[in-house]
C-alpha cells in the first residue's frame, strides 16, 4: 500500500494519545507484561510512525510493566537450509567464513516490522542473545526476560517466551493474525514428539566470531491460525481496534496450555 493510499484510507491521523486510548479500551493496563506482534500499516497513517506507536504502548504499560517484541534474524542460519530463496552450494563456505557474528546491540531484526525494530533501538531496551530467535524487552522485567536465552532450543524453556509464561504475561496481536503468534512455538517444545534438528549461526564467544552449531526442533506455524480459532471457542479473547488495526488481546498461559493439548492430539 502506498503512502497516499494509506492517508486516503485513514479517516483521521492516528496519534500517540489516540493509540494509547485505544489500547486502554481493548484492555491493556499499567503493569502488564505484554508481548506484541504488530503491523504498522494496519493501524493507518500515524503521526510519528512507529515511534508514536511504541510511545503509546509505553504510556499505557508504564515502567511498572514490560513490553516484549520479537526481533528475530532468520538470515542468521545455515545457508545449506535456505529455501526462499536458496543460494548456490558454491557460496556456502564463503557465508560460513564471512557472515558477521550476531550482535544483540547492532544486528537489525528481519521481517518483524517497523514497530519491533523501533523498540529494539529504544534507550533502555534489552535484547536476548539468540542469533536467530532474539526478543527485545523494555520495562520492569526486561532483564529477567532477555537474560540467559539459551542458544539451544530457541523458543523453549530457556527462552524469553517461557519467562513471559512464568510472569503470566499477555499477548497483543496488533493488526496481525495467530500465524504471527510466536508464543505458540513454546507449545511445540512442550508437546511430545518434536523432531530434533541442528541449526547453525555465527556468534561471539569470548569476543571472537565462531560458527556455532546448536540443537533445535522442527517448527511449523501453519497450524497456528486453526489453534487460535479453536482457542477462541473455549476462552475469552478481547477484540477491537487500535487505530484501523484489528487486534486481539489474551493471556499467554491459557493459549500455550491449549496448544499443547491440541498439538498432542494431532501429533498422535
Amino acid at each position: 500500500m502506498s503512502e497516499s493510499q494509506l492517508i486516503y484510507e485513514t479517516p483521521f491521523p492516528r496519534t500517540r494519545a489516540s493509540l494509547a486510548k485505544d489500547l486502554q479500551h481493548i484492555g491493556v493496563v499499567a503493569g502488564m507484561t505484554l508481548i506484541v506482534h504488530s503491523s504498522l500499516r494496519s493501524i493507518g497513517w500515524v503521526s510519528g510512525g512507529p515511534v508514536a506507536v511504541v510511545q503509546a504502548l509505553m504510556d499505557v504499560v508504564t515502567t511498572e510493566g514490560t513490553l516484549v517484541m520479537p526481533t528475530h534474524t532468520p538470515g542468521y542460519s545455515d545457508p545449506a537450509q535456505w529455501e526462499n530463496p536458496p543460494v548456490p552450494q558454491s557460496w556456502w563456505q564463503a557465508i560460513y567464513d564471512t557472515m558477521p557474528a550476531f550482535d544483540p546491540q547492532i544486528t537489525p531484526s528481519s521481517f518483524m516490522g517497523q514497530i519491533a525494530e523501533t523498540l529494539r533501538t529504544w534507550p533502555d531496551t534489552m535484547r536476548s542473545a539468540h542469533p536467530q530467535g532474539s526478543f527485545a524487552a523494555w520495562g520492569k522485567h526486561a532483564d529477567a526476560i532477555t537474560a540467559n536465552h539459551s542458544i539451544n532450543y530457541s523458543f523453549g524453556e530457556d527462552s524469553p517466551l517461557a519467562r513471559v509464561y512464568d510472569l503470566d504475561g499477555s499477548v497483543l496481536l496488533l493488526g496481525v493474525g495467530y500465524d504471527n503468534c510466536t508464543s505458540l512455538h513454546l507449545a511445540e517444545y512442550r508437546t511430545p514428539g518434536a523432531i530434533q534438528v541442528l541449526q547453525g549461526a555465527p556468534i561471539l564467544e569470548h569476543g571472537q566470531r565462531v560458527w556455532k552449531t546448536y540443537k533445535d526442533i522442527e517448527m511449523d506455524s501453519e497450524t497456528f491460525p486453526t489453534i487460535g480459532q479453536e482457542f477462541e471457542q473455549t476462552k475469552p479473547v478481547k477484540t477491537g481496534k487500535v487505530g484501523s488495526a484489528q487486534v486481539r488481546l489474551f493471556p499467554q498461559r491459557p493459549i500455550i496450555d491449549f496448544a499443547v493439548q491440541w498439538l498432542t492430539q494431532h501429533r498422535a
